[in-house]
């Protein structure tokens, strides 16, 4: 392990600690599980970017154009 110091509101450094007792964690463990999630999510993020880029409007074409037209059942219809 290694130690960052990182200067923190006051404010937001008494949620941190409120939230990381209420749920059982210690500040550290809480502020590296959020900055964890945080880089899962920009991953995330930069691979469906990428994988959007590979994409090929014939593709999506022939995919919607085997869809059937029809109405959608109960479910699945919008809130009008």
């Amino acid at each position: 392990m290694s130690k960052l110091t990182v200067e923190l509101p006051e404010s937001l450094q008494r949620s941190i600690a409120a939230l990381a007792q209420q749920e059982g964690y210690s500040v550290d463990q809480f502020l590296a599980t959020a900055a964890a999630e945080k880089m899962a999510a920009i991953r995330t993020l930069e691979y469906l970017r990428s994988e959007a880029g590979k994409g090929r409007r014939e593709d999506l074409d022939r995919f919607l154009a085997a869809v059937p037209n029809r109405e959608p059942i109960e479910t699945d219809r919008m809130p009008e």
